[in-house]
């Protein structure tokens, strides 16, 4: 008997998928105190949430049994997914369940701000009649501009070419032959900002794309344009979204998601430019069944032991083999992040090579690691070790594998070569020990670098005093440096240097390294 614990509002329809399995017992307690969830979660082997139960380091510390968590929707915010592959739980999600209902709302609120609606609503309610003050515009040959174009990208796209609308759009996982199949014109954000009419956003949240719509994107943007955010609060500047509308270069906004929720004390309220809604992406009928269904299809298969889908933490492999491979996917998903990183340009092609010991194993495994950690940097929650390979495949992303069993420097070699629209890039690891993850190679240079935490990458020419002033940078502004490595190509010419950070390296931090003489780059790399 296995004991299912739904901790937050989950539609009928999933609940009773786990209700019909004579195996399980399912509880429904809904807005449990935290304290209370930490008392009880020690007799339950799998937990259902949504947003509102946060699954704490202390909660899942506290669960004895749990085998499974499931979020019925694409968000792990509220998850702590370092803390439950810790404690060897299967922590899943459903990332395509609100994929028409989010792309239907962003076309909605295009609609809206082309027309009008929601002011005229408001001004015929109040008993006013003003038809010339609520002169709209047609989306018919206008330019609308996705960033992002995944699954819900790419349904808002279907929507807006069947409007007559010509879409372009910025992902760098869409290579140029994908994005001509879909029926879009794959460009660079600063296009995306140059050209719009509309421009919509639809990624994850994450350092790179906090503020991406700021100050300076809007300055970039046409006269009127018009913005949607139905992604995540954060990626558009608030602050910088209201000083467009105010001084005319925004005609209108849209939002749905805010960098702090619900917006009670938000200028952007008192806005008649701006429609804003409540987080209502996801809010239809047919996406709450949809991602009930799935959370509940995933935890009951799990459970049982049918196969394992939408894992963020757990590849799908044999369970001994995994015992085997576990520190070779670990190093690979770390691979592909760095690789990811430090690549510049669109992703057409992952090339991963096997050699030695590693190569007498089924690789499969790896190199679906890989793709996810590739993938993840950009697209976050988004991947999963289960789908990682057909989202590539949804990008025009091609996945080549090959195996040797020759030795070569080491006995074991993982080297996975990124190619792009700008170049390629290449990173070999390995394990010293079975267990410790190296990273050996990166592009032509030799290093001995440990791929976890905050990584500072530079390159320079090789001259004396370098590394030095990059220290003396990081001590003033109170960064500690963990470990060092670099590698030249020869005395005098170009260097690689690879310094573990114990902290996060801001980028004025970099700015400021990147003055330094004879430094060509640096960047930070997070895995």
């Amino acid at each position: 008997m296995f004991k299912i614990l739904i901790s937050d509002s989950l539609a009928e329809e999933g609940i009773e998928v786990l209700r019909k399995v004579k195996e399980f017992k399912v509880d429904v307690k809904l807005k449990l105190p935290p304290e209370e969830l930490k008392k009880i979660i020690k007799d339950y082997d799998a937990l259902l949430v949504r947003s509102s139960t946060k699954v704490t380091k202390e909660i899942i510390e506290s669960a004895d049994k749990l085998k499974v968590i499931g979020r019925a929707g694409v968000g792990l915010d509220n998850v702590d997914l370092e803390a439950a592959s810790k404690q060897g739980i299967i922590v899943m999600n459903t990332p395509g369940g609100n994929t028409i209902s989010t792309a239907e709302h962003t076309m909605s609120l295009i609609l809206s701000l082309s027309r009008n609606i929601s002011q005229a609503d408001a001004s015929t309610k109040r008993g006013e009649w003003e038809r010339k003050k609520f002169m709209g515009v047609e989306l018919y040959g206008k330019i609308l501009g996705i960033i992002g174009l995944g699954r819900i990208g790419n349904e808002v796209a279907k929507r807006a070419v069947a409007f007559g609308m010509r879409v372009i759009a910025y992902d760098p996982f869409l290579s140029i032959d994908k994005a001509n199949e879909l029926g879009v014109e794959s460009v660079d954000l600063k296009d995306i900002f140059k050209e719009s009419d509309y421009i919509t956003v639809h990624t994850p949240l994450t350092d790179k794309t906090k503020h991406i719509i700021d100050r300076k994107a809007i300055k970039d943007m046409k006269e009127g344009v018009r913005i949607v955010n139905c992604a995540r609060g954060g990626i558009v500047d608030e602050n910088a979204l209201l000083e467009g509308i105010k001084s005319g270069k925004v005609s209108g906004a849209a939002l749905d998601v805010y960098e702090k929720e619900p917006p009670k004390d938000n200028p952007l309220l008192k806005c008649p430019e701006v429609i804003l809604t409540p987080h209502l992406g996801a809010s239809t009928e047919e996406a709450q069944v949809n991602v009930a269904i799935d959370i509940a299809n995933s935890a009951r298969d799990a459970l049982l032991g049918c196969g394992i889908r939408n894992a963020v933490n757990v590849p799908c492999i044999d369970i001994e083999l995994y015992k085997i491979l576990q520190p070779y996917v670990e190093l690979s998903e770390k691979i592909g992040g760095l690789v990811a990183q430090i690549a510049k340009g669109r992703i057409s092609k992952i090339d991963i090579k096997y050699s030695g010991d590693i190569a007498k194993y089924t690789v499969s495994p790896l190199t679906v690691a890989i793709v996810k950690g590739t993938l993840t940097p950009v697209l976050q929650e988004t991947v999963n070790y289960v789908n990682s390979l057909i989202v590539a495949k949804e990008r025009g992303i091609e996945v080549k594998e090959s195996k040797t069993s020759e030795l070569e420097e080491y006995a074991n070699l993982i080297t996975v070569e990124v190619k792009t629209d700008k170049g390629t890039t290449s990173v070999t690891g390995t394990l010293f020990t079975k267990k410790d993850a190296r990273i050996v190679k990166i592009d032509q240079f030799h290093v001995d670098a440990i791929p976890q935490g905050y990584m500072l990458i530079a390159h320079n020419i090789d001259v004396p005093g370098i590394i030095g002033k990059i220290g003396t940078i990081c001590g003033n502004n109170n960064i500690n440096i963990a470990t060092m490595t670099f590698g030249r190509e020869k005395p005098g010419g170009k260097t690689l240097s690879v310094l573990n950070v114990d902290s996060p390296v801001p980028e004025k931090v970099l700015s400021e390294i990147r003055k330094i003489k004879n430094i060509l780059d640096a960047k930070l790399i997070k895995l």
